[in-house]
């Protein structure tokens, strides 16, 4: 009635290749058999969910039956597939038969094997992107596949001074991941604290970059992301020019960039196609906005619980005809209506799309509308909440809404207990903490502190492109100057 399952031993823990064989095939998908000849035969084993079969029978097997096969050294000669191994290293013949390599062994009981790769390789099409969709632009993005995204990388910057240093991290999956950085350009400080914090990585699996990204900051108790990631590979690419590292993982699809500041998680790449007036424009509204999402609601419960008296009178009488039904003080009102709007958007994001969209939009409208004529909020702050919900949305990096999102009841806390002074001591708390996030060693809120003038180029608002000829310098690369100014004076193409 019952069948014993019999404990597999990791590979360190196994005497030979032969009790190697005896483990792996426990698996239901492992296959093994012997291809007998007229003069020798040889054993063949491998994961048939792993490997390429038709590659097998019409690239691999004909060139082995051709001729009798004497000793191992046969196969690489024949076979012509690049990068055959002979080996009788117990983990390595585990890692490599567990990435699709097929096991040719010339005898049943042979400790030495010939390892030849044939894996399947299975990845979704390049899409366009979801998250960082721009109209103007490349419509590529990444995708599960760790060869294609080099590949996207690597035919939009078709120089040898890419270098990629590769990784393997995690215990149990064993996830190849890859440093991208510009040889001369990039600081080799820099690379160093990205490859020096994958290898220190002590974790069993690694299933996205993100987990990799809450390993390697350099806080990892702030809800402030300090690196981005980003789907597009024309901002990787972009990114490396500017003398940054990026890092790519087998089976995400983003890329993770570093060292990075605040300012570049409310600058979205798509401003680099536009005008410069209307990149800067664009820039100023989303840090407004983020302002604005944090700010606003904190400042209604402060003002109606402390400061009423700051209230012009044309806008008092519309303030106090809108709560007189409200039994609830400020707090609790803008409490309930910040939860609702939470959880509306975490339904919205949960649900299949076409019902998550109705949940957010009906949602809305329902319970907004139901707690005003129900008297448990006001119109004014329902109209205020919506505001600031609505603000939150403007920043382009996902990671940083969310933290924004969280921002904003720390704030509304403060406001209740001290008013105004409360929000001005939250926003002294929050400035400290920033002050002290550095992300890979490098300081956050540069250029705003330490104050670089000649970053400040490209932050808040960005200077035309004639301007941008120098890299950051908290990037601190080797090669800082990206192209010499134009120092003549434009000249009209026809003389009038």
């Amino acid at each position: 009635m019952f069948r014993w399952l019999k404990k597999s031993r990791s590979p360190e823990k196994l005497k030979n290749l032969p009790e190697l064989i005896r483990n792996l095939q426990d698996s239901g998908d492992f296959l093994h058999y012997e291809s007998k000849q007229q003069d020798s035969s040889f054993f063949i084993y491998y994961f048939k969910t792993l490997v390429h079969e038709t590659e097998l029978n019409d690239h691999i097997l004909p060139y082995l039956v051709e001729k009798p096969l004497k000793t191992l050294e046969d196969i690489p000669e024949r076979v012509p597939i690049p990068g055959v191994i002979l080996s009788s290293d117990l983990k390595e013949i585990c890692e490599k038969v567990m990435r699709g390599y097929v096991i040719i062994r010339l005898n049943a009981n042979a400790t030495e094997c010939a390892l030849i790769p044939s894996q399947v390789k299975k990845a979704r099409a390049v899409t366009q992107p979801e998250v960082e969709f721009t109209v103007v632009g490349s419509k590529e993005a990444f995708v599960e596949s760790l060869d294609t995204n080099l590949h996207l990388i690597r035919k939009r910057l078709p120089v040898y001074e890419l270098k990629a240093y590769e990784v393997t991290v995690g215990k149990l999956t064993n996830t190849k991941v890859v440093v991208l950085y510009l040889d001369g350009i990039a600081n080799e400080e820099n690379v160093n604290t990205v490859k020096q914090r994958l290898e220190d990585i002590k974790v069993d699996q690694i299933v996205d970059n993100s987990v990799i990204m809450q390993l390697i900051t350099d806080n990892k108790n702030s809800p402030f992301p300090q690196l981005i990631d980003t789907e597009r590979p024309d901002r990787a690419t972009s990114v490396l020019c500017e003398g940054k590292v990026v890092v790519l993982s087998d089976g995400s699809p983003q890329a993770l960039i570093g060292p990075t500041t605040l300012v570049e998680f409310f600058s979205a790449f798509e401003d680099y196609f536009v005008n410069w007036i209307v990149a800067s424009s664009a820039r100023l509204i989303r840090i407004f906005a983020i302002l604005f999402s944090i700010l606003v609601t904190p400042v209604y419960v402060a003002t109606l619980t402390y400061h009423y008296e700051l209230i012009p009178k044309d806008l008092l009488g519309t303030l106090v005809s809108s709560r007189q039904r409200i039994p609830l003080p400020p707090i609790l009102e803008a409490i309930f209506l910040e939860l609702s709007i939470e959880l509306l958007r975490e339904a919205g994001a949960r649900l299949p799309t076409k019902v998550g969209q109705t949940i957010g939009i009906v949602g809305g409208i329902v319970i907004g509308t139901a707690s005003v004529e129900a008297g448990l909020t006001s119109n004014v702050l329902l109209i205020i909440v919506a505001l600031s919900a609505l603000a939150s949305f403007t920043t382009p990096v996902y990671r940083m809404s969310n933290t924004i999102r969280l921002t904003r009841f720390p704030f509304l806390l403060f406001a209740h207990l001290w008013g105004l002074l409360g929000v001005t001591i939250c926003f002294c708390f929050l400035i400290a903490h920033l002050l002290k996030l550095k992300s890979l060693g490098r300081p956050f809120l540069e250029p705003l502190y330490p104050l670089r003038v000649q970053d400040l180029k490209d932050a808040i608002i960005r200077l035309p492109l004639k301007f941008q000829n120098k890299r950051p310098l908290h990037l601190q690369s080797e090669d800082t100057v990206r192209f010499k100014p134009v120092t003549e004076k434009e000249k009209n193409d026809f003389h009038e």
